[in-house]
């Protein structure tokens, strides 16, 4: 005897608030290190490129503010969130004329609330999803939910906070962790 199953599909429940509870603690956890790597820095020594590499610790905060600002417009708008995010590139990871790294650290924060803000109050469904934009590090018609999104963010900002412990390490020998 065959049994029939249903081909029909339920939407997903929406996630807990435990579920973007955790999400966004995580996320805010990995800020901490990142801001606490910088702690105790003026602008010459936040701007330091201190190994081979052109990174410095004020262009990292910079660049991981500005990430997680596109990728919440993603969130909202789709992949037109993405247009002309590259024309600026080479500025993310430096200061620029006016420019401090306190200034910077006061637009992650701003960034930061907002992004709580969007999660808690505006998103329906961390399983809400959006095309996204083509590139080639992206598979063709790949589409990413929410949560997604802030896996992402959870691990580009904990690269860069590594990155930027070596930097930091190397400038004073002060570091993150231990």
């Amino acid at each position: 005897m065959t049994t029939a199953t249903s081909t029909t599909s339920q939407p997903h429940a929406p996630a807990s608030d435990s579920e973007r509870t955790e999400l966004l603690t995580t996320l805010a956890g990995r800020r901490a290190f990142l801001r606490h790597t910088v702690r105790d820095l003026d602008d010459e020594q936040a701007t330091r490129r201190p190994t081979v590499s052109a990174l410095n610790l004020a262009g990292l905060v910079k660049h991981v503010t500005f990430v997680e600002e596109l990728w919440l417009g993603f969130v909202l708008a789709g992949p037109t969130a993405f247009a002309g995010a590259s024309d600026d590139r080479e500025k993310q990871f430096d200061l620029q004329p006016g420019e401090t790294l306190a200034g910077v650290l006061a637009r992650y924060d701003e960034v930061a609330r907002r992004t709580e803000r969007i999660i808690t109050e505006q998103v329906a469904s961390l399983d809400d999803a959006h095309p996204l934009p083509p590139a080639p590090w992206f598979e063709p018609g790949a589409r990413w939910s929410v949560r997604q999104v802030l896996l992402h963010l959870i691990g580009e900002t904990a690269q860069h906070s590594g990155h930027a412990d070596i930097l930091r390490e190397t400038i004073d020998g002060s570091r993150t962790m231990g």
